[in-house]
C-alpha cells in the first residue's frame, strides 16, 4: 500500500470526538491499515473543540545525514520553526513546493543563518535538488497535541487537559 493511501486511511480513521473527563490525561492510540498490520510514522493528533490551541514555542529539527532526512516523517504545531543542519560533507539544497509551505535552503554546508518557519497546517514534502533520492515529509497541525506512531503503530499524547477533543 502507497504512503499517500495509508495516510488517506490514518486520516479518515482517526476523525473521532472524544471527551476526556479528568484534568490531564495520557491517550494511547494504535494505527494499523485495513490489514490490521501496525502503521509506523502515522500522525496522530487531538484539535481542542470550541477553543484555541496553545502557541508554540519550540524549535524542531531535521537533519541531512548520509544524504537523507533524518527523521523521515516530523510533526510540528503551526508557527513552528524548524532548523536543518547538514551533518554530511557534501552541500545540500532543501526545498518544498507543497501548498502548506514553499522554501528553498539553496547550497549550504553547516547549519542555515535561520530556522524555517512552518505557519499553514498541512503536509509538507521535503527534497534536495542535488540528490534526488533524499525525501522527508512534515506534517503541521493547528495544536500542540500531537505524535506519530513507532514501529508497533502505538503513539501516546500526553498530559492532555480535560474536554473534548476531535482526533
Amino acid at each position: 500500500m502507497s504512503l499517500h493511501k495509508h495516510q488517506v486511511f490514518v486520516s479518515s480513521a482517526l476523525f473521532l470526538l472524544a471527551s476526556l473527563q479528568a484534568n490531564a490525561a495520557d491517550v494511547t492510540i494504535s494505527v494499523t491499515d485495513v490489514a490490521g498490520t501496525a502503521l509506523a510514522n502515522a500522525v496522530v493528533y487531538a484539535e481542542p473543540v470550541g477553543k484555541a490551541a496553545p502557541k508554540p514555542n519550540t524549535t524542531g529539527m531535521i537533519e541531512q545525514k548520509n544524504k537523507q532526512f533524518i527523521p523521515l516523517v516530523s510533526v510540528v504545531q503551526s508557527g513552528s520553526n524548524i532548523n536543518f543542519p547538514n551533518r554530511d560533507l557534501v552541500r545540500h539544497h532543501v526545498y518544498s513546493f507543497s501548498p502548506a509551505k514553499t522554501f528553498e535552503l539553496k547550497l549550504y554546508s553547516g547549519i542555515p543563518a535561520n530556522p524555517v518557519m512552518f505557519d499553514k497546517a498541512g503536509t509538507v514534502v521535503l527534497g534536495c535538488n542535488i540528490h534526488d533520492t533524499m525525501l522527508a515529509y512534515i506534517h503541521i497541525v493547528d495544536t500542540p497535541y500531537f505524535a506519530k506512531t513507532d514501529d508497533s503503530g502505538k503513539a501516546k499524547l500526553s498530559d492532555l487537559p480535560a474536554g473534548q477533543y476531535q482526533l
